[in-house]
């Protein structure tokens, strides 16, 4: 299977609010032989929940390592399973009387909108199954802000210790931002709210109103020391 369906302590949250998630966890960086995170910063890729929980188990990785692997080897193979996927968590959440959303980069950060399958972007093959994701990607970012991506795909920034900059150009341009903090979340930063995110991880839930997503830092972001991580 491709997409984990609601089964880890963060998107099992989102139940609480009525929804059900599919996240893709594919192995990060450069950890299977391919770029996913071309936007990657050294603290971000120390502090990389991929060994994190379960996935720290040997054979969660390699599964996620193998996922990535035939990704990038048949790509359309890939998407339609993928496709497969989505009809899975469907059925899954209509079952359970739950609103189906899907994040495809919980370990990657892939431009999705740009992957094909018969002509068409996952997000407009299901354009009605809502689809949210992280990125570093800052000119993806503009492009959402600006609407130039799929109506039903919200993206939020990710701040690093080294697109600071773009980071508050995101936000002065209504966009929100994820920041990783220490000592627990203040209640402004860089004179903006900041919205706990680890009450739940269904970001677009908050919109693209210029907010500071704050998560505590887990595993190993706890130990950093390069600023990916922000003191309260």
């Amino acid at each position: 299977m491709l997409l984990n369906i609601d089964n880890n302590a963060k998107t099992i949250k989102g139940q609480a609010y009525g929804y059900m998630t599919g996240v893709l966890y594919l192995a990060p960086y450069t950890t299977s032989g391919h770029l996913v995170c071309p936007s990657a910063s050294p603290g971000c890729i120390e502090a990389c929940l991929f060994t994190a929980g379960r996935g720290g188990m040997n054979i969660v990785q390699n599964a996620r390592i193998a996922k990535t692997q035939l990704l990038f080897s048949d790509r359309q193979i890939f998407l339609t399973l993928l496709l497969d996927e989505y009809v899975r968590l469907e059925r899954k959440a209509k079952k359970e009387g739950l609103i189906p959303i899907v994040r495809l980069n919980g370990t990657s950060d892939l431009p999705w909108e740009k992957f094909k399958v018969s002509g068409k972007s996952l997000m407009e093959s299901y354009p009605d199954l809502q689809h949210y994701d992280y990125t570093k990607i800052f000119p993806r970012m503009i492009k959402f802000l600006e609407g130039k991506l799929p109506s039903n795909y919200y993206l939020l920034f990710s701040l690093s210790e080294e697109n600071e900059k773009q980071a508050r150009q995101v936000l002065a341009l209504g966009g929100s931002v994820a920041v990783v903090f220490q000592n627990g979340l203040p209640d402004t930063f860089w004179g903006y709210e900041v919205v706990n995110g680890d009450e739940h991880d269904i970001r677009y839930l908050q919109g693209q109103v210029g907010k500071v997503v704050g998560l505590k830092a887990k595993g190993r972001a706890r130990k950093d020391t390069s600023g990916f991580v922000r003191v309260a």
